[in-house]
């Protein structure tokens, strides 16, 4: 498929940070294409700052709107530890089941959990096209953690839809980063987003709130309205 590996001792590049308009070319390519999943899983990590291994290797059915939180989403980051329950409503103002944080992704995501067909708790992220065996779907993600073919089909994805070839599915998560930076996030609230934690980057009693995680999601949908032309 083209795709170049480092060679040992090379330095890794800079991986690049797609925009907003590129995300939505690519989402829109890969639902002609017949991948559906992995254009939920693109505005996903944009939306939630996720690691493609994290989003593609831990995230699950029932960390989605589960009976016991029908208004949250576990969101998780195996790399360091961390995990959170966002908060998919506005909590913050009255009738907040009326205001959805993430319209978009929740009615993908609700529609690829009422299709799952399977009754057992599974990897959300499954393979949507032809490589199909039995009656369950398998995963993007191989049980070793290999992600190649993934990558493979998402540069495949990138081309077919003529975008700059050197993004990459990791270019949407930078580009949800930079869109935070863009609407003005403190670094608290970019912590928050992203489940950073050092010693230098967040002290031990900075808190990472659910009021944060709401204000993150309003700045952004709003940055991302004022850029959007009619």
């Amino acid at each position: 498929m083209g795709l170049k590996r480092r060679k040992p001792g090379e330095a890794p590049r800079e991986t690049a940070t797609a925009t907003w308009d590129e995300l939505m070319a690519f989402r829109a390519k890969a639902v002609e294409l017949g991948f559906g999943s992995i254009a939920t899983a693109a505005l996903a990590t944009w939306e939630w700052l996720q690691r493609e291994e994290h989003l593609l290797g831990a995230f699950r059915l029932s960390h989605y709107r589960p009976p016991e939180r029908p208004n949250a989403v576990h969101v998780v980051h195996p790399k360091n530890g961390e995990e959170a329950w966002w908060p998919l409503f506005d909590e913050t103002q009255p009738q907040a089941e009326k205001y959805p944080l993430f319209p978009e992704l929740m009615s993908e995501l609700d529609a690829i959990k009422a299709d799952a067909g399977v009754p057992f708790d599974v990897l959300l992220f499954r393979r949507d096209h032809k490589h199909r065996r039995g009656e369950a779907q398998l995963p993007w993600i191989t049980p070793r953690g290999d992600l190649d073919y993934f990558r493979g089909v998402v540069k495949e994805i990138i081309r077919a839809a003529g975008l700059r070839d050197e993004l990459s599915f990791t270019s949407f998560r930078h580009g949800g980063f930079t869109e935070g930076a863009d609407a003005d996030m403190t670094d608290a609230e970019l912590r928050a987003a992203g489940r950073h934690r050092s010693a230098r980057q967040l002290p031990t009693y900075a808190k990472r709130t659910r009021r944060q995680l709401i204000s993150v999601a309003l700045k952004r949908r709003i940055e991302r309205a004022r850029l959007i032309k009619p």
